[in-house]
C-alpha cells in the first residue's frame, strides 16, 4: 500500500487532480450509458480504457501490482477487485464499477455500484445506504477532524441498518500516486487516526455488506467476495479536506445523466 509522510497537495496541484477527476466522472459515464442486461464487463472494460486514452490519460489500475484491467468489475457478492469477464450482465445483478484516471501526473479514484434490472427491493436498499454513507463520510473531510471521524460516520450510517462494513479493505490518500498515506477505514473512533488538514486528498469509499462484514479472497489472487455470499456495495469519491466543506474532486453527475436516458 502507501509509503512515505502524507502528502499535502498545492492549489496547483488541486487543480490537475480536479482535472483527472474530472476526465474520470466523464469515463465512467460512458460506461453507465453501456450498463445494461446483456452487455459483459469486458466490453465496460475495453470502453474505459479506450475512452480515458483517447483523452490523454492513462487508467490508473491497468498494470498496478500487476492487475490486468483497466476497471475493477465486481458483480453481487464480489466486493471489490473483480475481473472483467465475458459473462453478461442479467437482471437482479448489481456490478460495482471502480475506476481511476492518471492525468497530468496525477490520480483520481471513482466507484459506483449500478442495479441491473429487476433488483431485490433489500439489494435497492443497501446501494442507497451504501451511497449515503459515502456523503457522510465526505462530511467529516474537514480540515480539524480526524480519520477517525470520516470513518465513525460511514460505519454508525451503514451498521445501524444491520449491514457488515468490510475491514480488510480501506479508503486512502491520493495524489501522484494512487496509493498514498493515510488509510481511511470505513469503521473506527471519532477523534482517532491522523489529523485532517486543508490540501489532504483522500479516497473515501464505503465497501458495504448485506450480511456479514467477513470476506474471503478467491484463487486468483484478487477478487474479494462476501464470505457469506450476499450481495456488496461500493461507492467512492476522491476529495480535497478544506475549511468549511470537503471539495469532491470527482463526480456522479455523467452517471446519473446516463442513467436517466
Amino acid at each position: 500500500m502507501a509509503k512515505g509522510p502524507i502528502q499535502y497537495k498545492t492549489e496547483e496541484e488541486i487543480d490537475l487532480m480536479r482535472a483527472s477527476g474530472q476526465l474520470l466522472a466523464r469515463a465512467h459515464g460512458e460506461v453507465a450509458s453501456l450498463v445494461k442486461e446483456g452487455v459483459t464487463t469486458r466490453q465496460l472494460d475495453k470502453r474505459a480504457e479506450e475512452f480515458i486514452r483517447d483523452h490523454g490519460g492513462i487508467p490508473s489500475f491497468k498494470g498496478l501490482y500487476g492487475f490486468p484491467y483497466s476497471l475493477c468489475l465486481s458483480p453481487n457478492a464480489v466486493v471489490v477487485h473483480g475481473f472483467a469477464t465475458d459473462e453478461p450482465l442479467k437482471s437482479g445483478d448489481i456490478i460495482s464499477v471502480d475506476c481511476g484516471v492518471l492525468l497530468n501526473g496525477y490520480h483520481s479514484d471513482s466507484a459506483y455500484t449500478y442495479p441491473i434490472g429487476e433488483v431485490a427491493p433489500e439489494v435497492l436498499t443497501l446501494l442507497k445506504e451504501t451511497k449515503a454513507a459515502l456523503y457522510k463520510g465526505i462530511e467529516q473531510a474537514v480540515s480539524g477532524n480526524r480519520v477517525g471521524d470520516i470513518s465513525y460516520a460511514i460505519q454508525n450510517h451503514v451498521s445501524r441498518l444491520g449491514y457488515g462494513v468490510v475491514r480488510e479493505l480501506v479508503g486512502h490518500g491520493v495524489g501522484a500516486e494512487l496509493h498514498e498515506k493515510p488509510e481511511v477505514p470505513n469503521y473506527g473512533k471519532r477523534g482517532s487516526g491522523p489529523l485532517l488538514q486543508t490540501g489532504l486528498t483522500l479516497a473515501i469509499e464505503p465497501m458495504v455488506n448485506l450480511g456479514k462484514k467477513d470476506v474471503v479472497q478467491e484463487a486468483d489472487g484478487w477478487t474479494i467476495r462476501t464470505k457469506d455470499r450476499k450481495p456488496s456495495a461500493h461507492f467512492e469519491h476522491t476529495v480535497v479536506v478544506r475549511k468549511e466543506k470537503a471539495e469532491i474532486l470527482t463526480s456522479f453527475e455523467y452517471i446519473e445523466k446516463a442513467l436517466q436516458q
